[in-house]
């Protein structure tokens, strides 16, 4: 309980540092986010570090920590982790998290000195740090990984630049599955033009919680009635979940909904979940249909059963 109190003043401190780019995930578990960037004017290099602190933090044990950056591999994240393992050894017993996050930013700020940027990344791409949870891919929770053959996918990228020319639609947040540290919320939004799936994406992550999630996958399907024949627009993003986003399509198109697109937030409790993560995804996105009533809609359509006359 002593060292609990102890690390207290260490948070509140490094609250008070770094104000915005500090976030709670989970206060009663002790879990943390700090997002660091380079000194340059814009930040042109950004990871994020999730972080769990033991009851025995900083007297006898380390904190458990996670980065999260799209780019950062190999050889490059092997270093990184090897040169925070040194200022922890150097400093054993010691307020830790600072020393870290200036670190860090030493580090990036390196990479944002020598380094070439690429500049035509999207505004989204640009700000969400996304990364594998390294969970077992293949792992059997029942989908038929056949039923995404012929899925269109498509990335931000992909879509025109004319969001501006479009009202951002509301978005809904539904309820929260905690599992093993793990954190899943889903989001709602209706959508009829594919320029405001961006718009919500842009909308979601100024919100500091959400633009710190290891994950935030989506899918969203857009369907005009013009003519005979609808218009069909539909697509996904795993954001590092494997598969996670084209599971969310699969379930949408069975449920036949039209003009929706619904983004699941996980956080990453440093405790792998295997299949059980697809479930919470799934129950996440079917969950926040139903309270919107895009099922009923769909029960609305099926009409009368076999068998069962009208009265």
């Amino acid at each position: 309980m002593l060292c609990a109190v102890y690390y207290a003043d260490e948070v509140e401190a490094l609250s008070a540092i770094y104000g915005d780019e500090w976030c709670v995930i989970d206060e009663e578990a002790h879990i943390f986010c700090i997002r660091v960037s380079d000194q340059t004017q814009n930040g042109k290099w950004t990871l994020s570090i999730q972080i769990h602190l033991p009851d025995d933090y900083p007297l006898q044990s380390p904190p458990q920590f996670q980065l999260n950056a799209p780019w950062l591999r190999g050889m490059e994240r092997t270093n990184l982790e090897s040169k925070l393992s040194q200022v922890y050894c150097d400093n054993l017993g010691e307020d830790l998290i600072y020393l870290w996050v200036e670190a860090v930013r030493e580090f990036l700020q390196k990479k944002a000195d020598y380094a070439e940027v690429d500049t035509n990344s999207s505004e989204w791409k640009s700000q969400r740090v996304s990364v594998q949870t390294q969970e077992a891919d293949d792992a059997d929770d029942g989908f038929d990984l056949s039923l995404l053959e012929g899925v269109l996918t498509s990335s931000l990228e992909d879509v025109e630049d004319k969001h501006e020319e479009y009202e951002c639609p509301k978005i809904n947040h539904g309820e929260i599955i905690t599992d093993r540290r793990s954190t899943f919320q889903p989001h709602l939004a209706v959508v009829f033009f594919k320029q405001q799936v961006r718009q919500v994406l842009e909308k979601l992550i100024q919100n500091k919680k959400i633009a710190n999630a290891t994950h935030n996958m989506y899918a969203y399907r857009i369907v005009h009635h013009e003519g005979s024949t609808p218009s069909i627009f539909q697509g996904c993003d795993d954001d590092g979940e494997t598969h996670a986003g084209s599971r969310m399509l699969h379930l949408l198109q069975i449920v036949n909904a039209e003009n929706v697109m619904v983004v699941v937030s996980r956080w990453f409790g440093g405790i792998h979940l295997g299949p059980d993560r697809f479930k919470h995804i799934n129950n996440c996105t079917r969950s926040i249909l139903e309270s919107h009533g895009y099922l009923a809609q769909r029960e609305d359509k099926k009409g009368p059963r076999s068998g069962k006359k009208r009265k």
